[in-house]
């Protein structure tokens, strides 16, 4: 029995050292590392002490703060940074969809403003800037070297006053300045009408009004055809959006989906993460779904796009996305400034992160460019095609019945139509052809 408790307090002793031992060098460690912290602020206290007292120029100790708090945000990633005052102001109105300048969704890339999509009905989109196009001045000044934030102050501006941009666009041997008139961007962020028997759903933007116009576009356009009964299927154009708030491209994608995962965020720690799944419930009654994707498809575009690829509720059709797999956490500071802070990376239902690749389309369908005015001849549609009743000469059906007449009549109108549309918007028309398709196929003999 003695021998018993010596051993237990041996190994009770034995347990302290090692304890000791492990404890004593991490302890160590992590005074080190706090000390080397402490020198660095203190490093950085004597540079803004130095700059203030030594500088060429009198400074503003506010401006200096904020371009260090600044440059710390944006040395992390393209997507972190500082919002002073008016910038988060000028923030939470976009949110709402109206707010001043060109119209333009930008990141930054080598240094230089890239272009992630232009906005519909905005004097850029008027301009011809395209998603892709790299912005290397504003009226002659460089923007090389400049952040995000001080770019886009270069390029705001009073309503009504032209700015000059200078554009580097991929295909183009030498860059070109583009003019742009300043206005107030009102977004739309959903427009829907009928092509056909197609729903199109055209979405913009993801904002406060994404998803109550996703609703009520589907129930008036539904209804202008004669209900659902009466309706091929729906194309959820998502191109050249560059994203917007998260909560809306769960909704959104919950209004395709009865059930199962749409989107989950991990952050740093495992259990920052979250999963959002779907309810009961599809606005279209679960009629044949096509999404439209490209290069300027961001952000809540991929949740969405990616969610109904998982799902198999929708065919996406175009080309592949932009790749921004991120989320951004705004987190208000004092001063009334905000922080932008990645704060996670999100994955799509079946576990995939986009980061940097994208979605990848079902059907790659690439838009062909446009022709200049003069250059574009007249469209072969407007040939009529051979066929034996355009020959000369050739006999009458004298079995056709005025109902197979007016039959006719409606098939040449419908190719007509076809047609004008694949001219302008070959994308489109190639959704809305497999639509028709999926339709064909299931309709019983």
């Amino acid at each position: 029995m003695k021998k018993f408790a010596m051993a237990a307090l041996g190994g009770t002793v034995a347990g302290i050292l090692l304890t000791t031992q492990i404890a004593g060098p991490l302890l160590a460690q992590e005074v080190k590392k706090n000390t080397s912290v402490y020198e660095q602020l203190d490093l950085f206290g004597d540079i803004f002490e130095r700059i203030r007292g030594q500088y060429v120029e009198e400074t503003d100790t506010n401006d200096l703060i904020e371009a260090a708090i600044n440059g710390m945000l944006t040395s992390l990633d393209p997507h972190s940074s500082y919002l002073a005052p008016k910038d988060f102001d000028d923030m939470r109105v976009q949110t709402r969809g109206e707010f001043g300048g060109l119209g333009i969704e930008v990141t930054q890339e080598e240094g230089f403003v890239k272009v992630v999509s232009p906005m519909d009905d905005t004097p850029a989109d008027a301009a011809g800037i395209e998603a892709g196009d790299f912005i290397t001045h504003v009226d002659g000044e460089s923007v090389l070297g400049l952040t995000l934030d001080a770019a886009v102050d270069l390029m705001r501006g009073p309503v009504g006053s032209e700015i000059i941009i200078t554009v580097v666009r991929e295909g183009s041997a030498e860059p070109f300045d583009v003019s742009i008139i300043r206005d107030t961007i009102k977004l739309t962020a959903v427009r829907t009408r009928t092509v056909g028997s197609t729903i199109v759903v055209r979405m913009t933007t993801f904002n406060d009004q994404t998803y109550p116009g996703l609703e009520s576009g589907l129930k008036e356009s539904s209804e202008e055809l004669g209900g659902w009964d009466n309706v091929t299927g729906v194309v959820l154009d998502l191109r050249n959006n560059p994203g917007g708030l998260l909560n809306q491209a769960i909704q959104v994608s919950d209004g395709f989906l009865e059930k199962g995962e749409i989107v989950s965020t991990r952050g740093r720690e495992a259990g920052d993460g979250e999963r959002f799944n779907a309810v009961p419930g599809d606005l279209t009654g679960g009629k044949p779904l096509v999404v439209l994707i490209n290069g300027g498809s961001a952000s809540a575009s991929e949740i969405v796009a990616g969610a109904l690829q998982d799902h198999r509720r929708a065919i996406v059709v175009g080309t592949k996305s932009f790749g921004k797999g991120s989320v951004q956490t705004i987190i208000p500071l004092r001063g009334e400034g905000a922080m932008r802070l990645t704060t996670a990376r999100y994955y799509t239902p079946s576990g995939r992160s986009i980061q940097a690749l994208g979605v990848a389309p079902d059907i790659i369908v690439k838009q062909p460019p446009r022709k200049p005015l003069e250059e574009e001849a007249e469209p072969l549609s407007a040939v009529q095609a051979r066929t034996e009743a355009s020959l000369r000469g050739a006999l009458d059906n004298d079995s056709m019945t005025e109902d197979e007449r007016k039959q006719l009549e409606e098939d040449r109108a419908r190719e007509e139509e076809a047609a004008k549309l694949r001219e302008e918007d070959y994308q489109l028309a190639y959704a809305v052809d497999i639509l028709k398709g999926i339709s064909a196929l299931s309709v019983q003999p």
